[in-house]
């Protein structure tokens, strides 16, 4: 294989683990529960104050099988799927195992969907029960009853749903759990994940046992990866969405590693949550890791302590990139850093508890800025890459081996290499199988010679570490023929307190643009440390100084960049993009045709086509 990978041009890292035809997800499973009987799993929060109490395997394992018994006593059969829809939470990972464990699959469905998406997902996989977290749930699900057939049941958690089930169970139906365990085959499905998509009905991608067993065994085992999953007392706080594969990775990937995991279902609660829980390490979206960086900009204030903690930003920053340099960093710079250690990092530490070492970001780029920041604030976030059709990661940064603003090299197992026109291709056991009902799309998915196109585009260094540069479909033309990637121009632009979400604009146009959305989070602190009046998002988009704010930015921004990438002018939207008005996705990302589409008039107020 090396002489095939030499020749190809292919980033790969050996794994160490190859995952055999008789492994299975739910053996993984019960291997630990048995193994590992007396060692905590799980933290669930107490109704009590921050307190979190601790599960063990035993108790995680007893609790899986009763619930596979209740399933299989209500009729469940080896192959049906089940929909789970709910917030990430200690219930949500119980049904998804209990479901395993009974011979179904778990099918995730957003907890912000609609009922006609919702329909969708159950139609297409042939749902058969639905388990929804509160009524709230139930009644998005509910419609599809009368509509799908074979649909035949809801159940909710928060009405006792675990208790119902696991009481329908008999003993003797353990000799069917362990039956239905050893039947399974490391090519048999596993879970089907309904890609978000920013266009278009979402495509079903069908996981395999292999495929999830790949990245959640190999990622702990590698070298560069223990000290940050796999070390003694190693905890994680887990609040991204279960419905998405990273998460679900995140699980499997902990639980393999040892690592306590946690559970925080309501964002809104997750800083509290994490001072309590204390997590050594943490994986979230770009959005995250701004929106901190922003909070503490904020939170500085004004005059003195605004300039001290703007001072040590870039004092993190530069000593971020000097340890890219042959020389490191200079004397004065380790002084320069340990200072604002005591002054400013610290307490942006405290803020996640005082115990994080690591944070792995995924989902979208980071930006270089941004992760030189953390990294030399001593906060290192390693960034990675993947998709849902490659069970989440395919390329990750190491504790030893890290290169800010690319996403490392390949994942253990996992190959990656460019074509020739920059896309990014991937082979290896942890690319899916094909979409669900969509022989068409799978087809067009996969080069003649089965690489996994990915659409994104990039470039692979001498050392192999991996650089995401944009969409394929997304890179700009100008009028000009100059080729701009908006996604490095959005990246810079949205690092600002005040800014929420960045959409460059500009194909066959004469000159690059930009629509901009305002964070109402931050909007209040911003306008206050400045001695400024309270302003709605809606107010501030006509405020001469927050124009004046964004357009600095935007000079800034161009710094970076040639004048024909350059954004020559902007437009502030009264309205942010959300999950819930239908312009984000549940991964966060931004739908940008459905952007382009509605705010068409807008752009044209740019180029003067009004």
């Amino acid at each position: 294989m090396s002489e095939f990978i030499e020749a190809e041009g292919v980033a790969f890292i050996p794994a160490a683990v190859e995952i055999t035809d008789s492994m299975s997800v739910p053996a993984l499973i019960r291997r630990y529960g048995e193994e590992r009987a007396k060692q905590v799993v799980f933290e669930r929060k107490s109704n009590l104050g921050n307190t979190w109490v601790p599960i063990t395997w035993a108790q995680f394992y007893s609790e899986v099988r009763a619930l596979a018994r209740g399933f299989i006593a209500r009729g469940l059969e080896k192959g049906d799927t089940v929909a789970i829809m709910g917030p990430t939470s200690y219930e949500w990972t119980l049904f998804d195992f209990a479901i395993q464990f009974a011979g179904g699959h778990a099918i995730p469905i957003y907890e912000t969907s609609s009922t006609e998406q919702a329909e969708w997902i159950i139609s297409d996989s042939n749902i058969r029960f639905a388990v929804v977290q509160d009524k709230s749930l139930r009644n998005v699900v509910m419609p599809i009853l009368d509509r799908v057939d074979g649909f035949e049941e809801i159940f909710v958690i928060t009405d006792n749903a675990q208790s119902r089930i696991s009481a329908m169970g008999r003993i003797e139906d353990d000799a069917i759990i362990d039956e239905r365990i050893d039947a399974l085959t490391a090519d048999d499905l596993w879970t089907i994940i309904y890609t978000s998509g920013t266009t278009g009905r979402p495509k079903g991608a069908e996981l395999t046992q292999r495929n999830i067993l790949h990245v959640g065994i190999n990622g702990p085992l590698d070298q560069g990866l223990v000290d940050v999953i796999m070390h003694k007392g190693a905890r994680t706080l887990l609040f991204l969405p279960l419905a998405h594969v990273f998460a679900r990775f995140v699980n499997i990937a902990a639980m393999s590693a040892g690592a306590t995991i946690g559970f925080s279902p309501d964002t809104r609660n997750l800083v509290a949550d994490m001072q309590s829980f204390r997590p050594t390490f943490v994986l979230a979206v770009p959005r995250v890791f701004e929106k901190i960086y922003n909070a503490a900009d904020a939170k500085a204030g004004s005059g003195v302590k605004l300039r001290m903690f703007r001072t040590f930003a870039k004092v993190a920053i530069n000593y971020a990139r000097a340890l890219e340099t042959p020389a490191g960093p200079s004397p004065k710079l380790r002084a320069q850093q340990q200072l604002g250690d005591k002054l400013v990092y610290q307490k942006i530490k405290d803020v996640t508890g005082g115990k994080l070492r690591y944070a792995i970001s995924g989902g979208a780029p980071l930006g270089e800025r941004l992760g030189s920041f953390f990294r030399g604030m001593g906060l290192p976030i390693l960034e990675g890459y993947g998709l849902t059709e490659s069970s989440a990661p395919t390329c990750v940064n190491r504790s030893d081996q890290m290169r800010v603003g690319s996403v490392g090299p390949a994942y253990p197992g996992c190959y990656v290499k460019v074509a020739d026109d920059g896309e990014i291709l991937l082979k290896g056991p942890h690319i899916f199988r094909g979409y669900r009902n969509n022989p068409e799309a799978t087809a067009e998915a996969f080069t003649e010679d089965g690489w996994f196109r990915t659409g994104d585009i990039g470039r692979i260094d001498e050392d192999d570490f991996v650089w995401i540069t944009g969409r394929k479909k997304e890179i700009i033309v100008t009028a000009g023929g100059k080729n701009v990637a908006p996604a490095q121009l959005e990246d810079r632009l949205r690092s600002h307190p005040i800014i929420s979400q960045v959409v460059v604009v500009g194909d066959k146009k004469p000159f690059i643009g930009a629509l901009v959305t305002l964070d109402s989070e931050a909007l209040p602190q911003w306008l206050a440390n400045r001695g400024l009046s309270p302003l709605t998002a809606a107010e501030a988009v006509r405020d001469p100084q927050v124009i004046a704010a964004i357009d600095r930015a935007v000079k800034r921004t161009n710094q970076k960049f040639s004048r024909a990438e350059s954004i020559r002018k902007f437009t502030i939207l009264p309205n942010d993009f959300t999950v819930e008005n239908g312009y984000l996705t549940p991964s966060l990302k931004v739908r940008r045709e459905i952007v382009l589409r509605d705010y068409a008039d807008r752009i044209a107020e740019l180029y003067g086509e009004n």
